[in-house]
C-alpha cells in the first residue's frame, strides 16, 4: 500500500532527501572533567565568546523552529482538508493549499568551538547495502543468485516487451528512465554510487528503493509467479532446472514480503533487513527485473484511472507520483495550469524531504517543478542508454 505522502525516493536528481545531520554539543553541558580539560586548551576568553555566540545561534534557532513548525503544521493541515474533499466529491480550490514558501533560516550560523579536541555527537550513519550485498543476502538466504543480462540490451528488451504489454507507452517508459538514471543508466544503476557506498537503495531504470521490491512482491508477486510457471512450460532441459528454482526462491519472497499488513512502513521494516536485501536482488533478475521496474510505474498509472482520471499521464506527471506517492502526486496531476503556476512545492512534501530538495526548492511552484523535469527528460532522452531502450519498444 503505497503512502500519500512523499516517499523516500532514490535518484541523485531529486533525492538526498533524508541525510542524518550531525549534533553538536553546547560546552555548558559537558561533565566538569570535561569541561576542564577543555579549559586548559582555550582561552577563558574564546570558552566565554563561544558560549555567547552559541546562546544567540541557539536563540536565532529556536525562534526559526517555531515559525517553521507552525508553516508545515499547516501544509499537513491543507492536506488533511484536500484529502477530506475529495472524500466527499468536493472541488478543491487554491484556497486549499498553502500559497507562501517556506521560511528559511538567516541568523547566525553555529559558532565553532575553540577546543579542537572536544567531543562532538554525531548519529551514526545508516548503512546503504550496494549490490553485492544483495548478491550475498540472496545467496545466504536462498541459495540464489539472479539471473543478469548477458548485455544490457538484452534486458531492456525484456523491459520493453513486458512494458508494453503491461500497459506503459514508450514515451513514459524512456522519459523516466532518462529521468531517474540520467539518460545512461543500466539495470544494476544504484542511486549514488561511488565505489563502494551509495545513497539510496534505488536501483534500477525506475530506481525501486527496497521497500518497492518488497511491496511490489507483496502485491504482484502472485500474478508474477504465474507468468514464470507459464514460460516455464515452455522450456526444458537446464533452462527449465533454472526457472524452477526461480520460482521456488520467489514463492519464499513472496511468502516473506506479505507475512506483514500491505504498509508502507512495515515493508520498510522487512526492506532494512538482510532478509529484505536478499528479496531486493530480485530486481537484478533477468525475468523477474523488468515486472519489478513495469509495476513501480504501473501501480500510479492504474491509481489514477481508479481515481477517475482517464487522460493519459505525461512522462512528467507520472514521476511526479513515482517521487511523492500516488495520492500526492495525483493531487499535481489533477491540478489546473493556474494553480500549478501558484502553489508551492512544498505543499507536497514531508519538512525533512523538502529541506534536502535543492530541485523542489529552487523551482519551487508545481509549474516549475514539472517544467524542469521535463526539460531534464528532453536532454537525458537524447543519451544513447535512452535512445537504446527506445529502440527496444
Amino acid at each position: 500500500m503505497r503512502p500519500n505522502a512523499i516517499r523516500l525516493s532514490g535518484y541523485v536528481a531529486l533525492a538526498l532527501l533524508i541525510a542524518p545531520q550531525a549534533m553538536a554539543i553546547d560546552v555548558a553541558t559537558l561533565p566538569a572533567a570535561t569541561a576542564d580539560a577543555m579549559a586548559q586548551a582555550a582561552s577563558p576568553q574564546a570558552i566565554a565568546e563561544f558560549r555567547r555566540k552559541l546562546r544567540e545561534y541557539q536563540e536565532a534557532r529556536a525562534k526559526f523552529e517555531q515559525e517553521a513548525s507552525s508553516y508545515w503544521n499547516s501544509i499537513a493541515e491543507k492536506r488533511r482538508g484536500r484529502n477530506a474533499k475529495r472524500r466527499d466529491h468536493l472541488a478543491v480550490g487554491l484556497d486549499d493549499y498553502v500559497l507562501t514558501q517556506p521560511p528559511v533560516y538567516t541568523g547566525p550560523q553555529r559558532p565553532v568551538n575553540p577546543e579542537p579536541s572536544a567531543p562532538e555527537l554525531h548519529r551514526e550513519r545508516k548503512y546503504i547495502p550496494i549490490v553485492a550485498d544483495l548478491l550475498k543476502a540472496a545467496a545466504d538466504y536462498f541459495q540464489w543468485a539472479p539471473q543478469r543480462p548477458a548485455g544490457e540490451i538484452e534486458f531492456k528488451r525484456a523491459y520493453a516487451r513486458f512494458a508494453s504489454v503491461a500497459g506503459l507507452t514508450r514515451e513514459q517508459a524512456v522519459r523516466v528512465y532518462a529521468f531517474e538514471t540520467g539518460g545512461n543508466g543500466n539495470h544494476a544503476s544504484q542511486s549514488g554510487f561511488h565505489g563502494s557506498r551509495a545513497i539510496s537503495t534505488a536501483i534500477g531504470y525506475n530506481q525501486l528503493l527496497t521497500t518497492n521490491t518488497v511491496e511490489l512482491l507483496a502485491e504482484q508477486g502472485t500474478e508474477f509467479i504465474k507468468l514464470l510457471t507459464g514460460r516455464a512450460a515452455g522450456l526444458s532441459g537446464p533452462a527449465r532446472l533454472t526457472m524452477d528454482h526461480k520460482i521456488a526462491v520467489l514463492k519464499k519472497m513472496v511468502a516473506q514480503a506479505r507475512s506483514v499488513p500491505d504498509e508502507w512502513a512495515q515493508h520498510e521494516k522487512i526492506g532494512d533487513t538482510r532478509q529484505g536485501w536478499a528479496l531486493h536482488a530480485m530486481v537484478l533478475d533477468i525475468d523477474v527485473g523488468p515486472m519489478l521496474q513495469t509495476h513501480k510505474l504501473l501501480t500510479s498509472v492504474i491509481f489514477a484511472r481508479a481515481k477517475g482520471y482517464t487522460r493519459p499521464l505525461t512522462a512528467a506527471e507520472l514521476e511526479m507520483m513515482n517521487l511523492t506517492g500516488d495520492g500526492t502526486g495525483l493531487d499535481m496531476v489533477t491540478m489546473p495550469q493556474a494553480l500549478r503556476e501558484q502553489v508551492p512545492t512544498s505543499n507536497f512534501f514531508q519538512r525533512a524531504g523538502y529541506e534536502r530538495n535543492p530541485v523542489a526548492i529552487r523551482h519551487n511552484t508545481v509549474a516549475k517543478l514539472l517544467a524542469i523535469t521535463d526539460s531534464r527528460m528532453d536532454s537525458n532522452s537524447q543519451l544513447p542508454g535512452a535512445k537504446e531502450l527506445a529502440a527496444a519498444f
